[in-house]
C-alpha cells in the first residue's frame, strides 16, 4: 500500500491562470494497492467518521438548532412556469398548529422552515401509519419536485416506509405508461401521490389498473375527475402519535429509505434499494472532503429531479445534512424553461450550484450576455459542480472566464462520480482540477477498484454507500458484485497521472458503449464524445457515436439551438432547428471543427468520417435522454437505426479524407449532401 498526497494550495492559479477563490478542501490524498491482474485499489487515507442513524435525525437536529431558518422554498406554479400547483402545505392550519405554513421571503417565493417541516413530517407520518403503510407497502411519488413532495418523502422515511420516486416522464410524456405500470406493479405501493391530479389523471388511471384499483391516490390540487383522490391537506391534518415516535426510534442504518429505479437502458428498470446508511454515510464522507460546507449553511437553487439519485439523494440531503436552504427551481435545461432558472438565479444568492453539462450549456449564454446576472450568480458562489456526464472543455473554460470577469477569481469547478446504487457519490474532487473529466478521489470509507476489462479499466466500488441489491431481485447479487464484494459499475476510469494518483481519476466512458470497427480497433465513446463536442462548439448539444462493426466512425449530432442561432446572427431568433442546420454558417463551423479534430487524431478509431445533423431532438419518452439531459447512446442507436444505415451507406467515389455530412429531417429524409 502506498500513499500519494498532492500540494493543491493554488496560490498563483494553475498554469498562470487567475487564482481561485479561497475554498476549504481536504488535502488531495489517496492510498493505493496494486493487484496481481494489473488492477489498482484506491481508498481515502481519511477514516469515515460516525454518521447519523437516519435522515430523520438530521431534520430533528436543525429543527432544534435553527428552527426558523428556511429549509425549502418554491414559487407557485403560475410564477415559476412549472406545471405543479402551489403546495397544499401553504393552506395548512397556521398559528400554533405547527403545520408547514409557508410565508413570502421576497418576491413570490414561499418557504418552509425547519421547525415547520418537522411538525408537518410527524403529522404526515401519523397519517401514513394510520393507513397501514410499512416496509412492504410504500409510497410512490409521480410528480415533479415540490414542497409537498419533499414533506411526504421525509415523512415516509421518518417511520421506515420506503419511498418510490418515479420519473415524471413515465407519467406525462408517455401515451402507454408501460414503464409506470411496471414500476407500480413491481413495488405495489399503498399510496400514490402527484401534485396536480388533473395533469396526472391518465397516470393515476394506469396506476389504478396496475394495482387492481387498490392503493390510495393523493393530490395537492385539481383532483382527477374519473376517480376519488385524497387531498394532501388531509395528511397534514393528522396529529402526531406515540406510534410515530416508536417507529422513528426503530429506524436504523439498514432500513430501506427509497427504491430508486434505474433507467432501464439494458432491459427493464431495476429498483435499487437505498438504505439510510447509504444516504447518511455519503453525506458524512462528502462533508469530510468539503469542509467549506460547514463554514456557512449552503444555499442552492436546484432543478435536478428527485426521481434520480443526483437531485433526490445528493443535493437534497446535502442541504439537510448542513442545515441549508433549498430553493426549488421550476425550470429545466430546455427551451421555454431555462428562462425560469435564469429568473430564480437572478433573485437567489446561491453558495453552491449543481447541474449537468446540458444545463450549463443552456445557462452560460445567459451569463455571457447579461453582466448583472453573471455578477449575481458568482458573487457568493463557493463552487460549481457537474455530474451525470463529463463537462466539455469549452464549457469549463467559459465558466472560468465568466467567474474571473465577475469576481476577478476563478470559481472552483468540482465533479463527482457514482450511480443510483452508490447513493450516489463514490468519488468527488476536492482539489482544483486542471481539466474536465476528472471525477476526483474515493470518499472516506469507500474503496474503488480499477479492473482490466475489454481494453479499459472498469471502476468497481465497495463501501457503506453501496446498495445491498435490488427490490425483490436477490438473485442479481451474483451478477452485480465481483468475487471481492465490489459493485460492478460498468463505467471505465484511469488515473489522470499514473505517477501521481492524487491527481484523481478520469472518467473513461461506459464500457458497454464502446465498440470495435471492422479493423478491430476499439472506439472509446465517452472520450470521443466530449472531444468532438468541444471541437465543434457551439454547434453540438450532444452526439451519439456510430460505427460498430463498420469501416469508420460516424456521429449523429443533436445540434444546440442557441449555438446555431448565435452562429447565424441577427434574424435567426425564430428560425426552427430544421432550417438552421442547413445554413452554411452552421455546416461550415461543424466541418471546420471536426476537421481540426481529425488533424489531431488521424487514427481510424478517433477520426470522424461521417456526420448527420438531426432536427428531431432526443425523445425522453423513448428513453433517448434522461430527465437530467444525459443521452442514452444505445436507445438512440436502436430507435434511429435507419439513420445509422443511411449515415454509413457506401459512397463510391467520395474523397476518403473528406467528412461526409448528411443533415436529416425528423423523419430521416435528407435535406442535402455536403
Amino acid at each position: 500500500m502506498s500513499l500519494s498526497v498532492r500540494d493543491d494550495t493554488d496560490p498563483q492559479g494553475l498554469a498562470g491562470k487567475a487564482p481561485s477563490r479561497p475554498l476549504a478542501l481536504a488535502p488531495a490524498a489517496v492510498a493505493t494497492r496494486r493487484l496481481s491482474d494489473g488492477g489498482l485499489v484506491l481508498r481515502s487515507p481519511q477514516a469515515l467518521l460516525p454518521y447519523p442513524r437516519c435522515v430523520g435525525d438530521l431534520l430533528l437536529r436543525w429543527a432544534r438548532e435553527a428552527p426558523e431558518r428556511t429549509f425549502l422554498a418554491e414559487r407557485p406554479a403560475a410564477a415559476s412556469g412549472a406545471a405543479a400547483p402551489a403546495p397544499a402545505a401553504a393552506a395548512a392550519p397556521a398559528a400554533g398548529s405547527g403545520a408547514a405554513k409557508t410565508s413570502n421571503v421576497g418576491g413570490d417565493w414561499r418557504r418552509v422552515t425547519y421547525r415547520q417541516a418537522l411538525a408537518a413530517v410527524e403529522r404526515i407520518a401519523a397519517a401514513l401509519l394510520a393507513r397501514g403503510l410499512g416496509p412492504e407497502r410504500g409510497v410512490a411519488v409521480l410528480s415533479e419536485n415540490g414542497i409537498d413532495n419533499a414533506l411526504l418523502q421525509l415523512a415516509a422515511m421518518h417511520v421506515g416506509i420506503p419511498v418510490v420516486p418515479i420519473s415524471p416522464a413515465y407519467s406525462v410524456q408517455s401515451l402507454e405508461h408501460a414503464q409506470l405500470r411496471y414500476v407500480v406493479e413491481w413495488t405495489a405501493p399503498g399510496l400514490v401521490y402527484a401534485a396536480d391530479g388533473a395533469r396526472y389523471q391518465a397516470a393515476f388511471a394506469a396506476c389504478a389498473a396496475a394495482l387492481g384499483n387498490g392503493g390510495e391516490l393523493v393530490v395537492s390540487a385539481n383532483p382527477p375527475t374519473d376517480r376519488p383522490a385524497t387531498d394532501f391537506a388531509d395528511l397534514l391534518g393528522a396529529a402526531s402519535t406515540d406510534a410515530v415516535a416508536a417507529r422513528f426510534a426503530a429506524v436504523g442504518p439498514d432500513t430501506i429509505a427509497k427504491v430508486l429505479f434505474t433507467s432501464g437502458s439494458t432491459g427493464r428498470p431495476k429498483g435499487a434499494l437505498t438504505t439510510q446508511r447509504m444516504l447518511c454515510s455519503n453525506q458524512q464522507a462528502t462533508a469530510q472532503l468539503w469542509p467549506f460546507l460547514a463554514a456557512r449553511p449552503p444555499v442552492i437553487v436546484d432543478w435536478l429531479p428527485w426521481s434520480h439519485t443526483f437531485g433526490g439523494s445528493y443535493t437534497f440531503n446535502m442541504i439537510l445534512f448542513h442545515g441549508g436552504s433549498l430553493y426549488i427551481d421550476g425550470g429545466r435545461p430546455l427551451p421555454g424553461l431555462i428562462e425560469t432558472t435564469v429568473r430564480n438565479l437572478r433573485e437567489v444568492q446561491a453558495t453552491l450550484y449543481f447541474n449537468v453539462p446540458r444545463g450549463y450549456d443552456m445557462l452560460l449564454p445567459y451569463l455571457e450576455r447579461d453582466g448583472e446576472l453573471c455578477a449575481t450568480f458568482f458573487r457568493d458562489l463557493d463552487a460549481v459542480f457537474y455530474g451525470a456526464a463529463s463537462l466539455p472543455q469549452h464549457l469549463w473554460e467559459q465558466l472560468e472566464r465568466l467567474a474571473v470577469r465577475a469576481t476577478g477569481r476563478r470559481v472552483a469547478i468540482l465533479a463527482g462520480w457514482g450511480s443510483t446504487e452508490t447513493a450516489p457519490a463514490a468519488a468527488v474532487s476536492h482539489f482544483h482540477a486542471e481539466r474536465p473529466g476528472v471525477i476526483g478521489l474515493p470518499l472516506p470509507g469507500t474503496e474503488i477498484k480499477l479492473t482490466p476489462v475489454a481494453g479499459k479499466l472498469e471502476l468497481r466500488v465497495k463501501g457503506p454507500n453501496v446498495t445491498p441489491g435490488y427490490w425483490r431481485q436477490p438473485e442479481l447479487a451474483g451478477e452485480i458484485f465481483d468475487q471481492d464484494g465490489f459493485f460492478r459499475m460498468g463505467d471505465a476510469g484511469k488515473l489522470a497521472d499514473p505517477d501521481d494518483p492524487a491527481r484523481g481519476i478520469v472518467f473513461d466512458g461506459r464500457i458497454a458503449e464502446n465498440f470495435k470497427l471492422l479493423s478491430g480497433s476499439w472506439v472509446h465513446v465517452g472520450e470521443l464524445r466530449t472531444e468532438v463536442i468541444s471541437a465543434a462548439a457551439p454547434v453540438i448539444q450532444d452526439v451519439v457515436v456510430t460505427g460498430h462493426d463498420r469501416r469508420d466512425v460516424g456521429l449523429l449530432v443533436f445540434p444546440s439551438l442557441d449555438g446555431c442561432r448565435t452562429l447565424c446572427g441577427a434574424g435567426s431568433g425564430e428560425a426552427p432547428l430544421g432550417e438552421l442546420i442547413g445554413r452554411p454558417e452552421v455546416r461550415g463551423k461543424l466541418l471546420a471543427g471536426l476537421a481540426a479534430h481529425n488533424a489531431a487524431n488521424p487514427a481510424g478509431c478517433r477520426r470522424i468520417a461521417r456526420v448527420m445533423l438531426l432536427a428531431e431532438p432526443p425523445s425522453i419518452d423513448a428513453g433517448e435522454i434522461t430527465d437530467k439531459g444525459y443521452i442514452n447512446q444505445r436507445a438512440v442507436l436502436e430507435r434511429r437505426a435507419a439513420l445509422v444505415e443511411l449515415l454509413h451507406g457506401e459512397d463510391a467515389g467520395a474523397d476518403p479524407a473528406a467528412i461526409r455530412l448528411l443533415p436529416a429531417t425528423p423523419a430521416g429524409g435528407q435535406l442535402g449532401g455536403g
